[in-house]
């Protein structure tokens, strides 16, 4: 079965930091863009981070420049999304996404409307005191 599996969320204090997995199952990630959502209570879901197919282009919401990053590593087949300095409104169900080889710029693949070939259940990130 194809489908993304991912982990790391958790209860984290302010001011503190987690790291989000992405994991592919039945399918390789190398040829795909890849993206980080997330949907904070009561609220629509809004993009986090995005790398584009080749991984020349990546895209962070004005939220996450500077406290998060996305990375990939080939050989476990796995994304993810380093997340520092966590405060109380980044709360949400974090979900990644994935598409094979399309030519969207990372931006245009942070868009909530973007249509991705496979999205994950979810992990729910809790940043409170």
């Amino acid at each position: 079965q194809l489908q993304l599996v991912e982990s790391g969320g958790g209860l984290v204090q302010p001011g503190g930091s987690l790291r989000l997995s992405c994991a592919g199952s039945g399918f390789t990630l190398e040829h795909y863009a890849v993206g980080w959502f997330r949907q904070p209570p009561g609220k629509e879901r809004e993009g986090v981070a995005c790398r584009s197919s080749t991984g020349s282009d990546t895209f962070y919401a004005d939220f996450a420049k500077g406290r998060f990053t996305i990375s990939r590593d080939h050989r476990t087949n796995t994304v993810y999304l380093q997340m520092n300095n966590l405060q109380p409104e980044d709360t949400a169900v974090y979900y990644c996404a994935s598409a094979l080889l399309v030519i969207a710029s990372a931006q245009a693949l942070c868009r909530p409307t973007y249509e991705y070939d496979y999205w994950g259940r979810g992990t729910q990130v809790t940043v409170s005191s």
